[in-house]
């Protein structure tokens, strides 16, 4: 019985939710599981057939998600950030790039003998890495902060920087494949470039002025924007052919520069697209492999993969970091970290796609070897990257630092006094003005919703391995306790009480998020806020077999609140109930501790009676 096209673009659907799923599970990149589940679907079980069910509608759809993946990507480049993220991540944009793509294309040509073309197309295709590889990579793996922020910020920057080379490449390639004579082809690339660079930034200026100025509703900011996006992307290919990418590529970059422009809603936006559109995409992609086109590759494959790996990358990471305070351990890690990601497996495959229409018959190949450099990047990296950094002695210690949700008045106090013991800190707001204070203390902070796609890509968890939950917010606690609760483990996430106990059964909140509950001796929000308003600070005081904690009670009559022990051996613990705490006279207690101790205050009262 055959299968209707819509039980098979359900079944897309379906798939590609559930290796999103998978990959959550497991914390590893999804595109992996996305190209697994394609594959499987495709050649293996001979379920799906893109061709049968898209028909002549496949190579639009390709194109117009591919559009969207790049125009994305490209919002996240800001000149600063390339300035602002060390020597190493300046020199890896350009230095690394340039060595990948020679060497990449060198490698393609003599080992595998495909077309000068296909080739250059695969040496700048084979620099992206990208952060939707690199985040879970550095989530599970951990490395300290400084490699860390470096293959974060790379990826990030190199993600657009190089699907802009490829683009550039293969209008190199079409122009050049149109023309009968060289000034024919050099007109036809100086038209694509033109036309690319023209509209991109007019669309993209025009773009943020309507943004800016709130020309049309806030609603319509992310609906409207992909909508002018692909119009924008479809003009431009109708005034030069195969202009397009080029131009929302540049589109993207110039929003992101813009100042003024609120291009976050525009990014959350791109959360759920990327779990409808760009995963349904990948899947549709690895089902159109042909297992006898990676057989043809034979044993150059292997050499091929082996080459960027063992030599391009390597060789990036070392005449980069020329000049810098990097040890030969250091760049040995990362010299073995670069995760290809989705925009190379998108471009790559559209790119062969338009080839083979041009007549270039390797281009065939470079699906298949595209592929399986993502294959084997992520899967190799992702087994051995964290036995690796133990080795070289570049993992981060023992994850005891807290990620504080919320940057209010009392948030700030409890990161202050842990900043002060050395502990990682880092507070999370969707308030600004909470934000802007935590920064003038000089706490490192972030900006936006902790569990958003762009906290996974930028929210920098070095070192952490706790969450706090301090904040009024109930429905944005709620989602943050669930979320870091699969990441740190039950015994990691602390939260305080609701405040509203009498509340209906089925308004009270899950079971396990109430397992979380009870910190600080069970004190609500509320409470802490109030007594933060009372003048209460948060203060550190040793034990000794002098003052004990029964001395430490007594003086402040036990109104001051227990947040945290340090014990002999300099490990902290968040109090939950002061009733059973025991601390031993060695140990270092965290409290919020009112204005005056009551015993001093009672002895000034009695030395100066009548006195206010």
């Amino acid at each position: 019985m055959p299968i209707s096209t819509v039980m098979l673009l359900a079944s897309i659907g379906v798939l590609s939710l559930f290796c999103q799923w998978l990959a959550w599970r497991v914390r590893m990149p999804a595109i992996l599981f996305l190209l697994a589940g394609g594959i499987a679907a495709g050649p293996v079980l001979g379920f799906l057939a893109p061709e049968a069910v898209f028909g002549d509608l496949l190579f639009p759809v390709i194109s117009l998600a591919v559009a969207i993946i790049l125009f994305e990507g490209s919002l996240t480049l800001r000149y600063e950030e390339i300035r602002g993220h060390g020597k190493m991540v300046r020199n890896l944009v350009p230095v690394g790039a340039i060595v990948t793509c020679i060497i990449g294309t060198l490698t393609a040509k003599w080992v595998l003998d495909v077309s000068w073309p296909v080739a250059l197309l695969f040496g700048a295709i084979s620099i992206v890495t990208g952060p939707t590889v690199i985040a879970p990579l550095l989530r599970s793996v951990r490395p300290d902060s400084k490699l860390a922020n470096i293959l974060r910020w790379e990826g990030i920057i190199i993600d657009p920087v190089g699907a802009l080379l490829a683009v550039l490449v293969f209008e190199g390639i079409v122009s050049w494949g149109q023309g009968n004579v060289f000034e024919h082809s050099l007109y036809i690339f100086g038209k694509t470039l033109l036309v690319g660079f023209l509209i991109g930034a007019v669309a993209g200026y025009l773009n943020g002025i309507v943004l800016r100025k709130h020309l049309i509703p806030q609603y319509l900011h992310n609906a409207g924007t992909l909508t002018f996006m692909l119009g924008v992307y479809a003009i431009s290919n109708e005034m030069a052919h195969e202009s397009g990418l080029l131009t929302v590529t540049v589109m993207g970059i110039w929003m992101a520069n813009m100042k003024q422009v609120p291009i976050e809603s525009i990014l959350e936006f791109k959360e759920s697209l990327s779990v409808l559109l760009i995963s349904a995409l990948f899947i549709i992609l690895a089902a159109r492999i042909e297992f006898t086109a990676i057989a043809d590759l034979g044993w150059g494959l292997v050499i091929v993969l082996a080459i960027l790996m063992l030599v391009a990358r390597p060789l990036s990471i070392f005449l980069s970091a020329i000049g810098t305070s990097l040890n030969w351990r250091e760049k040995l890690f990362l010299s073995w970290i670069a995760p290809r990601g989705i925009v190379a497996a998108a471009v790559s495959a559209l790119f062969a796609f338009q080839l083979q229409k041009l007549g270039y018959e390797s281009a065939a190949t470079l699906v298949p070897l595209v592929f399986m450099l993502i294959i084997a990047t992520v899967t190799l990296q992702s087994l051995t990257a964290r036995p690796l950094a133990r080795i070289l002695k570049v993992a981060e210690p023992a994850e005891f630092g807290f990620l504080i949700l919320g940057a209010n008045p009392v948030a700030r106090m409890i990161a202050q006094a842990l900043h002060k013991h050395d502990v990682p800190v880092m507070l999370a707001d969707t308030n600004w003005e909470n934000v802007r204070q935590a920064r003038m203390d000089n706490l490192p902070t972030y900006f936006g919703n902790p569990v958003s796609e762009h906290a996974s890509t930028h929210l920098d968890l070095t070192g952490i391995g706790n969450l706090l939950v301090i904040s009024p917010y109930k429905h944005m606690n709620s989602l943050a306790t669930y979320h870091f609760l699969d990441w740190f483990g039950t015994t990691s996430v602390f939260t305080l009480a609701d405040g509203d106990q009498d509340q209906k059964a089925r308004h009270q909140t899950a079971e396990k998020i109430q397992m979380t509950r009870g910190l600080f001796d069970g004190v609500s929000y509320a409470k802490l806020a109030s007594l933060a308003s009372q003048g209460y600070s948060v203060k550190t005081t040793q034990l000794s077999e002098e003052f004990s904690y029964e001395n430490f009670r007594e003086k402040y009559e036990n109104q001051a609140l227990v947040l945290f022990v340090f014990d002999g051996k300099d490990r902290i613990s968040p109090v939950r109930e002061m009733d059973t705490l025991k601390p031993e006279n060695d140990w270092s207690l965290i409290s919020l501790v009112p204005p005056q101790p009551p015993k001093e205050r009672k002895e000034k009262e009695t030395e100066a009676p009548g006195k206010d």
